[in-house]
C-alpha cells in the first residue's frame, strides 16, 4: 500500500507490543490491574484499524465507498469496538466467577464497568446526560442479570439460572423501549430481537465455561462477532436521526444497509 510506510506501520504496532506485555506481566505477577492492562491494549486497536482502513480505502475507492473518518464511520466503529470488548470482559468476569476466583471475578467486573461507563458516555453525547444515564442503568442491570444466570449455573440452581435469563428477555423489552423512545428510526421489538442474539450467544458461552468446555473461547469469539452488527444498527439509526452531527454515513462496510 503506497499509503502507508513501514516506519510509520511499525511505530504504530510498537504500541500494540508494549501495551499487551504490560497486561502480560501483570498477569504474571499475579496483579489484579491485569484486566486494566488488557483492556487498555484492546482500546489501542481500533486506531490501528482505522490507520489500515483509511489507507486501504485511499488505495481502492472504487472497491470502498465513503469515508474512514466521517462522523456516522467514526460513532459506528467506535460502538462496535466498546460492544465487542463489553462481550470479551463480560466473558472474562463469568470465567474468573466460575472458576471460583473471587479477586479475579471482582477486578474483571471493575473493569468491564469502566466500559459500561465508557459506552454510557457515547450514548450521553447524542442524546444528553439524561439519555446516558438512563442507559447506564439499563447496561449494568443486565450485566447483572448475566452474572446472576453464571451463579446459578455454578451452584446448580436451575431456577436462579432460569429465573435471570426471564430477566434478561425483560431486559431486552426495556432496553429496545428506551432505544425507540430517544429514537424515531428504531422500534422496540427490533431492538428487542437484535439483542435476543446477544444474550443466546453469550448464555451459551457461560454455560461452555461452566462445563469445562474448550469450546468456550470459540463461543466468546462468536458472541464478540455479533457485536459489529449491533453497532451498525444502533449507528445507522442514529446518523439518520442526526444528519448534521454526524458528517456522511456508516455505509461501505460489509453487513450494514441502513444510512
Amino acid at each position: 500500500n503506497p499509503n502507508l510506510t513501514s516506519d510509520a506501520v511499525a511505530e504504530e504496532l510498537q504500541v500494540h507490543v508494549d501495551t499487551l506485555i504490560a497486561a502480560i506481566d501483570a498477569q504474571a505477577a499475579g496483579d489484579a490491574g491485569a484486566f486494566d492492562l488488557l483492556k487498555e491494549a484492546a482500546s489501542h486497536m481500533p486506531m490501528t484499524a482505522a490507520i489500515l482502513a483509511g489507507a486501504i480505502v485511499e488505495q481502492f475507492p472504487d472497491m470502498f465507498g465513503g469515508t474512514t473518518d466521517s462522523g456516522g464511520a467514526e460513532l459506528r466503529s467506535g460502538l462496535t469496538a466498546l460492544l465487542q470488548e463489553h462481550v470479551y470482559l463480560a466473558g472474562t468476569a463469568t470465567g474468573q466467577a466460575l472458576a471460583g476466583n473471587t479477586a479475579g471475578f471482582e477486578a474483571a467486573a471493575a473493569t468491564l464497568d469502566v466500559n459500561t461507563v465508557e459506552l454510557s458516555e457515547a450514548i450521553a453525547s447524542v442524546y444528553g446526560e439524561e439519555g446516558g444515564e438512563a442507559f447506564l442503568g439499563l447496561w449494568r442491570a443486565h450485566i447483572v442479570m448475566f452474572v446472576d444466570y453464571t451463579n446459578g449455573i455454578a451452584t446448580s440452581d436451575q431456577a436462579a439460572a432460569d429465573a435471570a435469563r426471564a430477566e434478561l428477555d425483560q431486559y431486552r423489552q426495556d432496553f429496545g423501549a428506551f432505544m425507540a423512545s430517544a429514537n424515531p428510526n428504531l422500534t422496540s421489538d427490533a431492538v428487542a430481537e437484535e439483542l435476543q442474539v446477544h444474550v443466546d450467544t453469550l448464555i451459551a458461552a457461560i454455560d461452555a465455561q461452566a462445563a469445562g468446555d474448550a469450546g468456550a473461547f470459540d463461543l466468546l469469539k462468536e458472541a464478540a462477532s455479533h457485536m459489529p452488527m449491533t453497532a451498525a444498527i444502533l449507528a445507522g439509526a442514529i446518523v439518520e436521526q442526526f444528519p448534521d452531527m454526524f458528517g456522511g454515513s456508516v455505509a461501505g462496510v460489509p453487513g450494514h444497509d441502513h444510512g
